[in-house]
């Protein structure tokens, strides 16, 4: 009978990428040829797939969101990361519950894995465990490396636009960063896009604090903030400037129009996310995409393997994003 090896000798891949082909792993990026060619070899070579043992009952999953519901309909970052794990598990006919952060303990619920969906401070994420010990957080990048995680690489994603204005002969890049705090109130979270934009100017030896402004994740920060910058620096407004999100770039959109300074003849914007509005705005917005309903997919992929295969190592699975150029940057 042929085995996983005998199918990557045939298509000269490894044996690791020849596995995650055959069990449709979703975070797993390759071509379709490549897909097709391992599918072909695999029925060539009489492949038999190994069958799990399934579980007795459809898989039981709370998710437990850090927002509130008013809150994640402001923010569709975190409301395509829920769909894309809902989807996920309604394909798999696995049955789920959502909660909030204002829930104080799941009652009566008889739940086999939860997947923690926003950031939680370290005692959130104990009372999360007591109430399961089968959980993955998602875009939480303080829960790793006790607990699973599926997060995204803001550093490399910050220094890709940083990069793309460097490269376009930009040497003033401000930016708008969002700020908040745990929904215990317990601290403030430092946003990783920030600490990368200063750690990278100050590489540069572009560094300028007062090209730095701070705010909240919406539309109204975001206008607010380049208000500031245009009042605060006249002439001296930066010619490029890196959002934290989309909501904040909108804003400053808004603000820059307001003040007819033209985008992108005089200020380049570049936002982050890619939600639904970028492309309608005007000018289109620039941004980075994050693959939200992957990140969902993946963490439902990890609990599958915590609570059917057993795994007992925390694991953190990192999604790569993508540079999307359109109208408000060269």
């Amino acid at each position: 009978m042929a085995t996983i090896k005998d199918i990557a000798k045939e298509v000269q891949l490894s044996i690791a990428t020849v596995s995650r082909v055959l069990n449709d792993d979703p975070a797993l990026s390759v071509s379709e040829e490549t897909r097709q060619r391992v599918l072909q070899a695999a029925e060539a070579l009489n492949y038999q797939k190994h069958k799990k043992k399934k579980s007795k009952q459809p898989l039981r999953i709370a998710i437990v969101q850090w927002y509130t519901q008013q809150e994640e309909l402001n923010d569709m970052y975190y409301y395509t990361i829920r769909n894309g794990a809902e989807e996920e598990m309604e394909r798999k006919n696995y049955t789920f519950t959502r909660l909030f952060p204002s829930t104080d303990k799941i009652g009566d619920k008889q739940i086999d894995g939860i997947i923690a969906i926003g950031k939680f401070s370290e005692a959130q994420m104990k009372k999360l465990q007591e109430w399961c010990p089968a959980i993955c957080f998602v875009d939480n990048r303080y829960s790793f490396p006790v607990y699973d995680a599926v997060v995204v690489d803001f550093e490399l994603a910050t220094r890709g636009v940083l990069e793309h204005f460097v490269k376009n002969g930009h040497t003033h890049i401000g930016i708008l960063s969002g700020e908040e705090t745990f929904s215990d109130g317990s601290s403030v979270i430092i946003d990783p896009r920030f600490q990368s934009y200063s750690q990278y100017m100050k590489e540069k030896g572009l560094y300028e604090k007062t090209h730095c402004f701070k705010g909240s994740f919406t539309v109204e920060a975001g206008c607010k903030m380049m208000e500031k910058a245009i009042q605060t620096l006249k002439d001296d407004l930066p010619t490029a400037f890196f959002c934290a999100n989309d909501s904040i770039a909108v804003g400053a959109l808004r603000a820059l129009q307001d003040h007819r300074i033209p985008v992108p003849d005089k200020v380049e914007i570049i936002g982050f996310n890619d939600t639904s509005v970028a492309k309608y705005v005007s000018p289109a917005l620039s941004t980075v995409q994050v693959p939200t309903k992957m990140m969902g997919a993946t963490a439902v992929s990890m609990l599958e393997e915590r609570i059917l295969e057993k795994r007992a190592i925390s694991k953190q699975v990192t999604l790569a994003t993508e540079l999307v150029i359109r109208k408000s940057s060269r």
